[in-house]
């Protein structure tokens, strides 16, 4: 997501969906993380699964054609490819099957470690987010596959923190281009 209104390849504020999608991904993300690490009593991932198909999904998927839209190919293949895996989960995408379920994680980290590898010149924050969702998505498949809880507990951690990280960027995209100057660190 760029923050910079100037140069060669800046693009007017009205047609940059990335804090919207960013935000959708960060608080996704942290919904699901937490719920994942069993920290609030009575709750468990599945209490995520409606507000993943709305936010995480829909508000994703929505981000990503507008980006595409604007030129944006990165963020469009992220928040659209994202959204599907939201969309995909909310609609039991993890299936009962501890293999099917693991290879779907599987599938989506790939998708997330793509999206690691192509952001890895783009900053701190797109590389923290990426490669966050990856290492969570990737501790929740062997989690899964291998019966241990542990395992996947720390893949809510490792989602809620990427939620975060998610959360902030959009945060200072916003502040700072409301604000028109540089409030919150991105770099």
């Amino acid at each position: 997501m760029s923050t910079d209104a100037t140069g060669a390849n800046a693009r007017p504020a009205a047609l940059d969906a990335g804090p919207l999608g960013y935000l959708a991904l960060g608080l996704t993300l942290l919904a699901y993380g937490l719920l994942q690490t069993g920290i609030l009593s009575h709750t468990g991932v599945a209490d995520a699964a409606g507000f993943a198909h709305v936010v995480g999904g829909i508000a994703l998927f929505v981000a990503g054609l507008w980006q595409f839209r604007a030129g944006d190919s990165f963020n469009g293949t992220a928040f659209a490819g994202l959204g599907a895996f939201w969309v995909a989960w909310a609609a039991g995408g993890l299936g009962a099957d501890r293999h099917g379920a693991g290879l779907f994680l599987l599938l989506w980290a790939l998708l997330a470690l793509t999206l690691a590898v192509a952001s890895w010149q783009a900053g701190l924050f797109s590389r923290g987010v990426y490669a966050l969702l990856t290492i969570s998505l990737l501790l929740a498949m062997v989690g899964t596959w291998s019966h241990t809880d542990g395992l996947v507990k720390a893949a809510g951690w490792v989602a809620a923190v990427a939620g975060l990280v998610s959360w902030y960027w959009a945060t200072a995209a916003l502040t700072n281009n409301s604000w028109g100057r540089a409030a919150l660190p991105v770099k």
